[in-house]
Order: structure tokens, then C-alpha cells, then sequence
């Protein structure tokens, strides 16, 4: 007899995880999630775990901390309930951008993230669209890692762009991203040369590739500051692009996020629900898509044991 799959959710994505659940078909488990008095996260499951297949779903996202410690409370919690396997589902993998020592004395915060999840009680780790890929080889437990370039390709077949089609890599790390998104859509590739001046700015230099005359869409993993975005997509108007749209996966959009972006000469930015977006931030220019029915199907074909490979097709 299969075990029964349960699905369960932080706070940062509870709106997801239910039109997950919607996919599944299934009810959202019960699970109160609140503080004690002094600011511990207390949790409490509702219903019974005893040998069932659970998938917990929470990005760590702002407030991270908190984020992060509802999760492994989470899982404690169900591991303690005696669920037969524990699957974390983060649509958005936090702590990721400290993925080695590059400076004397600093942390890797993706292997320690890495590290308390495995001992918190995950049997497995289902996330989206990793800000390195060489985080997946932080894990001694098995890792399925998504990408959402085919939601945005879906996407872009529903909105037909005028005129020809550039993918731009917004520097030298997107590049593998940014020539994944120029084999499916079928078009060219233009990188932004930049040089960071501090963890903060970033001085771009020059673009590799033809934009003139073109609609360019950059794609990155995530935008936090818009920083480094804005300063690709006015480098990419210098060059000529006709217009400059922009194709990330998680919308951090965090300090001045959202007014670069309104002054900035971008038509549209198209992100996922990995984050969800507060109404504060929703502006006109930015377009949401749900990642619910690709984590739903890798869901249900994780609990099926059937391989999850026509998802990366």
C-alpha cells in the first residue's frame, strides 16, 4: 500500500503551496505556525504523519531568518511525527550567495544551510533555479533542482515579441543560464561585461554580442536590488536595443528595488512566485508567473518514484 503524500507550509508561501495542493488535488496539511511570548517559533502539526510521504514547502525568503527556522522546526517536528520520508521544497534556496570563500574570514552560508536541513531531518531537497550549481554538492541527501526557463518560454510563446530576439547574461555567472534560455527560444547571446566596485554598485563596462535594432530580454536567477539589472538594461539601450525586458526567476526586490525599476527604461519585468511579492511592490512593469504546476508535477513524481527528467525538456 503507497503511502499517503502530505504537503505542508511555512509562512512564506502558503498562497503557493495551495495552488500546489490544487494541482495534487489533495487538502493543504494542518499545521499552526505562530511565536511564543519571546519571539520562538513554536509549531504544531494537526494531523497524523505516521509513515506518510511529506513535502514541506518554504522558500527562504525575507524575513529569512525566521523563514529558515519555521522550516527546520517544521521538520523536526514531522521527522518527530514519525513521517516515513521528509521532502523540503524551496522554490527559493536563501543564504545562497555566499557559495564559497572569496575574501579571508567569511562564511559558506550555503553549506551551513546546507548542513541543518540534513540535520534537522530532510530526506530530500526539491528547489528552484539554485543561485550556484555547485550548491547541490553541499548535500549528502538526495537534491532535484528545477529550472523555470520553460515557464518563461511558455510564456513568451503567449506574448510574441516583435521583431528579433536577444538573451543577455547580466554578467559572466549568468552565462550558462542566458545560453540554456538562447537554445530554447532559438536566437543570439550578448553578456554584460561589468566590474563590481563593492558589494553594492556595480560599473559596467562593455556588451559582448549584437543588440542593435533587437528586443533583448535578460534573464538572471534572482534581482535584489535591481542594481546590476538597470545597469544592464541602460548599457543594453546604449548599444541600441529596441526594448530590454527582463526574465528572472526570484524577485527579492529589496531596498531600492522597486524605484530603479520605475525609472529605469525596462518594459517589463516577468519573475516567478518562488517570493511572493507584496502588494506594496506590485507595480505595472512586473509580471508574475506560478511555479505551482512545475513543483506540483515534480511533487507527485517524486512520491510515484517516476523520473523527474521530462521536466528539464
Amino acid at each position: 500500500m503507497k503511502n499517503h503524500l502530505l504537503v505542508f507550509s511555512g509562512n512564506s508561501n502558503k498562497k503557493l503551496a495551495l495552488d500546489i495542493c490544487k494541482h495534487l488535488k489533495i487538502k493543504l496539511g494542518d499545521a499552526n505556525i505562530d511565536c511564543f511570548s519571546d519571539g520562538e517559533t513554536r509549531v504544531k502539526i494537526n494531523q497524523n504523519a505516521r509513515g506518510h510521504d511529506v513535502f514541506v514547502i518554504q522558500s527562504i525568503s525575507s524575513p529569512a531568518n525566521e523563514s529558515l527556522m519555521e522550516l527546520l522546526i517544521m521538520i523536526d517536528a514531522l521527522k518527530r511525527a514519525s513521517a516515513q520520508r521528509i521532502t523540503a521544497v524551496l522554490p527559493y534556496f536563501g543564504y545562497a550567495r555566499q557559495d564559497r570563500k572569496d575574501q579571508p574570514r567569511v562564511p559558506i552560508t550555503a553549506k551551513l544551510v546546507a548542513n541543518l536541513l540534513t540535520v534537522a531531518g530532510a530526506d530530500r531537497v526539491l528547489t528552484v533555479d539554485l543561485h550556484a550549481g555547485q550548491i547541490q554538492g553541499f548535500f549528502d541527501i538526495p537534491l532535484d533542482h528545477l529550472f523555470a526557463f520553460k515557464i518563461f518560454a511558455d510564456y513568451r510563446k503567449k506574448f510574441r515579441l516583435k521583431g528579433d530576439i536577444v538573451i543577455v547574461s547580466p554578467d559572466v555567472g549568468s552565462i550558462k543560464t542566458a545560453r540554456a534560455y538562447a537554445k530554447r527560444f532559438r536566437c543570439g547571446l550578448a553578456i554584460v561585461d561589468k566590474r563590481r566596485v563593492n558589494d553594492k554598485e556595480a560599473e559596467v563596462m562593455h556588451i559582448m554580442g549584437d543588440v542593435k535594432g533587437k528586443v533583448a530580454i535578460i534573464v538572471d536567477d534572482m534581482v535584489a536590488t535591481a542594481g546590476s539589472l538597470v545597469e544592464a538594461v541602460e548599457a543594453v539601450k546604449k548599444k541600441g536595443a529596441l526594448e530590454v525586458y527582463a526574465a528572472v526567476t526570484h524577485p527579492v526586490l529589496c531596498g531600492p528595488a522597486i524605484e530603479r525599476i520605475k525609472r529605469s527604461q525596462l518594459k517589463e519585468l516577468i519573475v516567478t512566485d518562488t517570493i511572493p511579492i507584496g502588494e506594496e511592490k506590485m507595480i505595472s512593469r512586473i509580471k508574475v508567473l506560478s511555479v505551482a504546476p512545475l513543483l506540483a508535477e515534480a511533487i507527485k513524481r517524486i512520491h510515484n518514484e517516476v523520473s523527474l527528467s521530462v521536466l528539464f525538456k
